[in-house]
This record gives structure tokens, C-alpha cells and sequence, in this order.
């Protein structure tokens, strides 16, 4: 199944979905039993690529489980594995193992026939639910991205157009709480507040606050058009 790539139907466009690893955080993968897991190898990754472009899809997404945990900013070699996924027919990358927001960018790709396309990667979604408590406050602001994808009619050419994001907060309580984990709107928490709702305590509303700038800070505004 290791070389069976999945593709779906997404509101008419065909998306085959890719996922690589630096590793397995210390657990052995089984002799002999390499499919396991993708381990991120640039080789290996470019036969998948290959097996995936077979299928002729309009999008090739790929998950990275990379980078440096607990820090804000991509690292090099993300960097450079990004513009290897680019440049070898990779539309979107969606990153993660961080635990903490990276920033994201739109790109404009050249293709070997000096056609362009749009590309977009997100170095790191963040936490969504977590009960980690390491590097808290940090691990606890996260994000739900939306990317608006084009497929044009005339040309059957792949855009992307906008994004946006939902700002988010994990919230946790006490270990007595059987609701102890909750995940915020934080742009909702924060209208509900200040219209006098109490979806939030006044504690709260302070640390959603700060954390909406810090998320800003890093992320930039919540939508962008290209």
C-alpha cells in the first residue's frame, strides 16, 4: 500500500495526498517492514512524486512532518526540502511536528518549460488539540487554514487564489473537569465578549487577545488575496 497514492474529489478537483517523515521520535521501524512509514529521503520521495503524477491529478498535496520543535521560524532545511517538493510538481505543503506556527507562504513556480504555476506551503499548522503542556503558552495557539483552488474550464490550469485562517486557542482548565480541553474561535470568543456574552471569563479574553496578535505577528493578517 506503500505505492498506492491517495487521490480525491474535491469539489471537482483531483487532490493526491502525500505524507513524509524525518523520523518516528525513537521508535524503531521493523526489519524489513521499511513501508511502514515514508521517512523523508529526497530519492525516495521523487519516485512517489512520480507514481502520484502517473495519476494525472490537479494538485499534489504533501504533509511534512519536519522542523524544530517549539521554534516560530522554518529552519533551512525545510526550506530547501520545500523548494525540492516545488520543483518536482508539489502544489501544497502542509507542515507540522513543531507544535508551534510557521509562517506560510505563496510561491510562483517555474516549471522545467518555463510555464508558471502557484504553489503554497505552510511550514506549521501548529497544535490543534493538545494536552501538552511543554512550551505552553506557545503550543496552545494554532490555526484552521482554508485555501480557495481554482480549476479554470478554458485551460484546466490549478490557482490559488486566496487564503484565510481561524485563529485558534486550546484552553485548559483543571484535570477535574470533564471538559478540561477545549479548542477557541478566537476571533468568535473575543465578538462574544466584548458584546457582553460569556462564551469567555475576563482571564480568558485577556490571554485570546494577546494570543490573536501573536498569531498575527507570525502569520500575517487572517486572509490575503494574491
Amino acid at each position: 500500500e506503500q505505492n498506492t497514492i491517495l487521490v480525491k474529489d474535491v469539489n471537482g478537483i483531483k487532490v493526491a495526498f502525500l505524507s513524509f517523515t524525518y523520523g518516528t521520535n525513537g521508535i524503531p521501524v521493523p526489519s524489513g517492514k521499511d513501508y511502514c512509514v515514508n521517512l523523508i529521503d529526497k530519492d525516495f520521495i521523487a519516485q512517489q512524486l512520480n507514481l502520484a503524477k502517473e495519476l494525472s491529478p490537479d494538485v499534489i498535496c504533501v504533509n511534512m512532518h519536519w522542523g524544530v520543535e517549539y521554534n516560530h521560524k522554518q529552519n533551512s532545511n525545510q526550506e530547501d526540502l520545500a523548494d525540492f517538493l516545488f520543483e518536482n510538481g508539489v502544489d501544497i505543503i502542509l507542515g507540522s511536528h513543531p507544535h508551534v506556527i510557521q509562517p506560510m507562504e505563496k510561491r510562483t513556480i517555474t516549471l522545467e518549460d518555463g510555464t508558471t504555476k502557484d504553489g503554497f506551503v505552510i511550514y506549521s499548522l501548529g497544535n490543534f488539540m493538545s494536552g501538552q503542556s511543554t512550551a505552553y503558552p506557545k503550543t496552545c495557539k494554532s490555526l484552521i487554514l482554508n485555501l480557495k483552488i481554482t480549476k479554470h474550464g478554458d485551460t484546466g490550469k490549478i490557482t490559488i487564489d486566496s487564503y484565510s485562517y481561524i485563529p485558534t486557542y486550546m484552553s485548559d482548565s483543571d484535570k477535574t473537569d470533564s471538559n478540561r480541553f477545549k479548542v477557541l474561535d478566537i476571533n468568535t470568543c473575543i465578538a462574544d465578549y466584548e458584546n457582553g456574552g460569556n462564551m469567555v471569563t475576563s482571564a480568558m479574553y485577556t490571554k485570546i487577545v494577546k494570543a490573536l496578535k501573536e498569531i498575527e505577528d507570525i502569520m500575517g493578517p487572517t486572509s490575503m488575496e494574491y
